[in-house]
């Protein structure tokens, strides 16, 4: 099994994505105004609710993968079974994004953007070494999948 494998498509998601955060955040810190969303409670209460849903599946996700590769296991199971991969999609669709709506600002909307176009861009990558390494069962794995496009 490939060394690639166990890093998957992270380590190039966040060579993508970690320059436009880090740029973003410092715009918003140095112009709030031109950031702010201006949602007041609302946007605040929808930002919770994107944690408490983004959180859990992030956490389950990386807990499994923690678990799971070193014993170079197929993961198909928890928030897997949901998508192919949840730990990018959840905290590309709903941690930045909902920090972004706790904070009152559109940079995690656009954050969550860049790192979710990235993560399937460098996916494939990450597909590649799994269906190499585990064949027929990924492939059955995969049309399991109940959202196949996320």
């Amino acid at each position: 099994m490939k060394l690639q494998l166990f890093i998957g498509g992270g380590d190039m998601i966040a060579l993508c994505t970690l320059p436009f955060a880090v740029a973003g955040i410092v715009m918003n810190v140095l112009y709030p105004g031109f950031f702010t969303m201006h949602l007041g409670l609302p946007g605040m209460i929808a930002g919770i609710v994107l944690l408490a849903l983004g959180i859990p599946v992030w956490f389950s996700s990386a807990f499994m993968i923690i678990i799971y590769v070193p014993r170079h296991r197929l993961i198909t199971t928890g928030p897997f079974a949901l998508v192919a991969h949840p730990l990018y999609t959840s905290i590309a669709l709903l941690v930045i994004p909902g920090t972004g709506l706790l904070f009152d600002t559109w940079v995690g909307f656009a954050i969550g953007a860049v790192l979710y176009v990235s993560s399937r861009i460098f996916s494939v990558r990450e597909d590649r070494n799994l269906e190499e390494a585990f064949g027929e069962e990924y492939r059955r794995y995969r049309e399991r999948v109940m959202v196949r496009w996320l």
